[in-house]
């Protein structure tokens, strides 16, 4: 039988505060500074940050509602609002038609490249300003591992 606690002890429950703060409190700055201006969400932007990064700027839904973190559902209803914005254009994927591609636009990189400056400058005030470069490295590796076990659970 285990004598441990169930309970965090002090040290555990004070970085479990301060990550459900940044988990909570940060997507909500994020959203705010999007939102007022470039009226688009967090969400948004990381969905045309994301096909922005792709290989020719496409990438197959199912894929980028992965990387996105969202259901296809979801990321699907999105699409629909890019397309009547002319931020992405969809298209069966040629290699196998069951798929969809998403491709952002010249209009959705237009999007991205007038939003980007703004939104590139609020995650540096909130996320890396604050922290010398070794706490970044030190962050980095924690969040890495973090992630890595949390996906692993999702994938299960």
């Amino acid at each position: 039988m285990s004598t441990q606690s169930p309970w965090l002890d002090d040290d555990q429950q004070a970085l479990w505060q301060a990550l459900l703060t940044v988990v909570i409190a940060l997507p909500a700055a994020l959203d705010r500074q999007l939102q007022h201006t470039s009226n688009i969400s967090n969400f948004e932007y990381g969905v045309l940050a994301r096909l922005s990064m792709a290989d020719d700027h496409t990438m197959r839904l199912s894929d980028l509602a992965r990387d996105c973190d969202s259901t296809q559902p979801r990321l699907s209803k999105l699409m629909d609002r890019f397309e009547a914005r002319d931020w992405v254009a969809r298209r069966p994927d040629p290699e196998d038609g069951r798929y969809t591609l998403a491709t952002l636009t010249d209009t959705g990189r237009q999007k991205l490249a007038e939003t980007a400056p703004e939104h590139v400058a609020q995650v540096k005030r909130l996320v890396f300003d604050p922290l010398t470069a070794a706490q970044r490295r030190h962050l980095t590796t924690a969040l890495t591992r973090i992630a890595a076990t949390v996906r692993q659970e999702l994938d299960c």
